[in-house]
């Protein structure tokens, strides 16, 4: 199984947002679109960071409520993790699993076309089980 079936079964919209955006501006996307993470896009539609609940939290952590204020770009992840279409999902189960991250980028030539999270790969292996399963149980009653 590759990612792209993953994004296919996705809706197709990637939720990004500025760098000069402020946390304050992020937080509110974040609850509105209700994920986890938001992807942060450069002025040449690059990915340039990704913002996390994790990244929130330790940003409020270090500076108490006036993070809030801050630009995204003070507080996101700079190095962002990215796949393609073409990664296999156990590949990328185990990647994330690794870095101990939950979301993950999609890119394809350069262009940011989906995002993953641990949800969609354990959603997709659980389905993937549940086939297998079914397909044996048909083979043993033939």
């Amino acid at each position: 199984m590759i990612v792209k079936n993953i994004l296919n079964n996705k809706r197709g919209n990637v939720v990004t947002i500025k760098p000069t955006a402020d946390l304050t501006a992020a937080v509110k996307l974040l609850a509105e679109q209700r994920i986890g993470a938001v992807v942060i896009l450069g002025a040449d539609h690059r990915i340039v960071g990704i913002l996390s609940e994790r990244d929130i939290v330790r940003a409020l952590a270090e500076h108490g409520p006036t993070a809030l204020n801050k630009p995204v770009s003070q507080v996101m992840t700079r190095d962002v993790k990215t796949c393609t279409e073409d990664d296999s999902v156990e590949g990328l189960m185990g990647r994330m699993t690794t870095g101990k991250f939950r979301h993950m980028p999609v890119v394809q030539q350069g262009k940011l076309v989906g995002i993953v999270s641990i949800g969609d790969v354990v959603k997709n292996r659980v389905e993937e089980v549940e086939h297998e399963a079914a397909e044996l149980r048909d083979y043993i009653r033939q």
